[in-house]
């Protein structure tokens, strides 16, 4: 199973009841006689008229991507925090507004993130924390401090450590920017699956990936019984200042259209209709608010790679952000972003769903 079936038949109750009574306090908007959330286009009745999208006014978050610091040791060529951040890199987030920003928008799972978590001194309480709130966790890291600071934790079913890996060894230290990193990331891993810990690896695909690598790469990865691999394309950052690496909407239809073999062989976190959105078999809205982002700066808007504000609270984000100036055809920071903080929300709301996706992703949840 892709998680405890407890905590998948609370992920269900939960996106159920906020379906159905979705929080009030959320879903305001600075000028009524707009629509709440634009990025969502109307559907299609039968008769060719447009009808309000059902999940207008039902805004809620499922993951907070919880950055307690941008500090990392390392230098990836691909990331935007470390750049975007540069004047702050320094800045932490206290334990007690980490685990209030949880209190706050109540997603019921938390990608702890950064920068490297594991910089963080208070991570292990942070994640005792999260779990005593019963959230799921996803603590993502390079991988190189695990060895040493393994003994902090205790393995739980709904806690993953997610190590970072982009390729095999020459390609992963080439985009990390650093000899050696592939070997330490996998001995961290082959650590923590000593321990007990469950693990997952999160690999990002750049435009000069070879998918062929990639499906090398989780071969060579299931001697560790690995719990999982998520895979999603490169982040386009406006902070990074080249878009060389980056794909285009159209090449990652490219890149991603011949994985199918990657989900009957491999443990894949990454959903079924995401994947048909990336193969650019169907078109999804982007529901950026589905994956929240709170840092060193308060709540970010609008999504985890734009920021054009940092909000004091959750509700700010939620009822201030002008969703209206945002997703492709409104800003081109858009244009080609397909990212999984996106649009996975999307497809585990079934936003726009087909006959027989309730169905797949059933049981995607359970193999």
């Amino acid at each position: 199973m892709k998680l405890p079936l407890s905590s998948t038949l609370r992920m269900g109750a939960y996106v159920a009841k906020n379906t159905l009574f979705p929080p009030p306090e959320w879903q305001r908007d600075p000028q009524s006689n707009k629509d709440p959330f634009p990025i969502l286009q109307p559907t299609t009745n039968p008769v060719g008229g447009g009808v309000p999208h059902p999940m207008l006014r039902k805004r809620f978050p499922l993951v907070l991507m919880l950055e307690p610091l941008h500090a990392c040791n390392l230098t990836c060529t691909g990331c935007g925090r470390i750049r975007e951040y540069e004047d702050t890199i320094t800045s932490r987030v206290s334990l007690g507004d980490c685990l209030g920003a949880i209190d706050e928008c109540r997603a019921p799972v938390v990608s702890i993130c950064g920068g490297e978590p594991l910089m963080y001194k208070p991570v292990a309480k942070l994640v005792q924390g999260a779990l005593q709130r019963k959230r799921h966790i996803y603590l993502c890291t390079n991988g190189m401090f695990l060895p040493s600071r393994l003994h902090e934790f205790q393995p739980d079913k709904r806690f993953f450590f997610n190590i970072h890996l982009d390729g095999l060894r020459d390609s992963h230290d080439l985009a990390v920017e650093r000899t050696g990193v592939f070997e330490e990331a996998v001995a961290g891993l082959r650590a923590a699956k000593a321990a007990g810990h469950m693990v997952c690896t999160n690999t990002t695909v750049y435009r000069e990936t070879d998918m062929d690598e990639i499906r090398e790469l989780f071969s060579y990865l299931r001697q560790f019984d690995v719990d999982g691999h998520m895979l999603s394309p490169a982040y386009g950052y406006s902070a990074v200042g080249t878009r060389e690496i980056f794909l285009t909407r159209e090449e990652i239809h490219e890149k991603f259209r011949h994985v199918d073999d990657l989900f009957r062989k491999f443990r894949m976190n990454t959903t079924p209709t995401y994947v048909e959105f990336l193969k650019g078999n169907r078109d999804l809205p982007c529901t950026a608010w589905g994956n929240p982002t709170y840092n060193t700066e308060g709540w970010k808007g609008p999504c985890y790679l734009i920021t054009d504000a940092h909000w004091n609270s959750f509700e700010e984000l939620m009822n201030e952000t002008p969703w209206e100036r945002y997703g492709r055809g409104n800003d081109e920071r858009c244009e080609h972003c397909m990212v999984h903080c996106g649009y996975e929300p999307s497809a585990a709301l079934g936003v726009n769903a087909r006959l027989g996706d309730s169905l797949r992703m059933i049981r995607w949840a359970l193999s």
